[in-house]
């Protein structure tokens, strides 16, 4: 069985933390979609072109032998219709804290009346990103804050040319 994960996120800009989701789930599917989501109740700084190719670029620095192949795409509409039209049989999920959990422990639950032939995996949060949260990062670059630790350089130069104008 060729295994079909989905990542789904807004990556409002994609963090240190999402990376290491993206390397991580690479290890257990075969085919990774990453759903970059059209979400305008959160007001995002990036338009979807401009995250798409942020998490484009990112993950092209994880590609390797042995690891899944990813696909970057837009996502809009409901998950559970997204994962169907892409084949996923996994929708992956991490989590930073217990507050995460409740969260997502609803909507895997709510997936899974939808289709439960897709299952969800939680990956946690390496130690070292379990606070980073990219309205924290917008937020800290918008105050002049050093944002080098929670975001690659390219993200860094991304945020600082949006909040420079």
């Amino acid at each position: 069985m060729h295994r079909i994960g989905l990542y789904p996120g807004t990556f409002d800009p994609p963090t240190a933390g999402h990376i290491d989701i993206f390397a991580r789930a690479m290890k257990l599917v075969d085919t990774l979609v990453i759903g970059v989501a059209i979400n305008e109740a959160k007001k995002p700084l990036f338009t979807l072109e401009e995250r798409v190719a942020m998490v484009e670029s990112e993950c092209e620095k994880l590609k390797g032998p042995g690891l899944a192949e990813i696909k970057v795409m837009p996502m809009h509409g409901l998950l559970m219709h997204f994962a169907e039209k892409c084949n996923a049989n996994i929708i992956v999920r991490g989590l930073r804290a217990v507050q995460d959990f409740e969260y997502e422990f609803q909507m895997t639950a709510m997936n899974e009346q939808l289709n439960p032939n897709i299952e969800t995996v939680f990956l946690m949060a390496d130690v070292r990103h379990q606070a980073v949260a990219s309205r924290l990062v917008k937020e800290i670059a918008s105050l002049g804050g050093d944002i080098t630790p929670f975001v690659t350089p390219a993200v860094k130069t991304a945020l600082l040319e949006k909040y420079a104008k």
